[in-house]
């Protein structure tokens, strides 16, 4: 069957007018196709949303809680790292203190040492002196007696007490007068210097013997009793 001959349908050209009515009808069909598509449990959606945005709000407020703890960990940790760089500080600063007292101690006592020895040694050594020992017979007793005489101050020479021993015992300690009337009164005088025993007691002089018959101690006694009566031993010439 011949074909039929269609004449081509020339399309009129679009106006600018109804390019912009064909914009608006495809944005009415899209907005028409989001409604659509929005499922039923919307709302549940919009909750979870709603939630969600709630939940990252208060991640938030955490975030915040754990930087102000950060800071303030930091900050007690830079406190108690200052308190322990003074602390090392004073410590190092006592010991340093300790240390400069232990040394000026020291000096000191090295300085004390050595001026010790230069005394020491500028001193002049003194020798002991050794103790003057006597004779025991009629010399070493008067000699002896006399050195005690000068220590207690009483007066007397070698010859006073020498020539009144010799008359009075002829240089016998053990002399006893056992017939003159001290002997008659039983109070004999007794030793080289012939003293009666109350006289002996009476001056008696200290640091010799309580012996009225020792030596010295009759010489010294004798002397000093003397001295108190007649100004001195040298000054007796007979019996006294």
């Amino acid at each position: 069957m011949p074909k039929k001959f269609i004449a081509p349908v020339h399309s009129p050209q679009l106006t600018k007018t109804h390019k912009l009515s064909f914009a608006g009808v495809a944005a009415l069909g899209a907005a028409a196709l989001a409604f659509t598509a929005v499922p039923a449990n919307s709302q549940t959606t919009t909750t979870d949303a709603a939630a969600s945005t709630s939940s990252v709000a208060y991640s938030q407020e955490q975030i915040k809680d754990v930087k102000a703890s950060v800071t303030d960990q930091l900050a007690g940790a830079t406190v108690k790292a200052e308190a322990a760089k003074k602390k090392a500080a004073d410590e190092a600063a006592a010991k340093k203190k300790a240390a400069e007292q232990a040394a000026a101690k020291k000096k000191a006592e090295e300085a004390r040492k050595k001026q010790a020895a230069t005394r020491s040694a500028q001193r002049p050594q003194v020798k002991p002196v050794a103790a003057k020992t006597y004779a025991n017979n009629l010399d070493g007793w008067i000699r002896q007696s006399l050195d005690i005489m000068k220590q207690k101050g009483i007066p007397g020479s070698y010859h006073g007490l020498h020539k009144n021993i010799i008359r009075e015992s002829s240089g016998n300690p053990n002399a006893i007068n056992d017939w003159d009337i001290n002997a008659i009164n039983g109070i004999p005088s007794k030793g080289l210097l012939q003293v009666i025993p109350p006289t002996f007691a009476a001056y008696h002089v200290p640091g010799t013997s309580t012996n009225i018959y020792d030596p010295v101690a009759n010489i010294t006694a004798a002397a000093n009793y003397a001295a108190d009566k007649y100004g001195s031993i040298d000054n007796v010439n007979s019996a006294y």
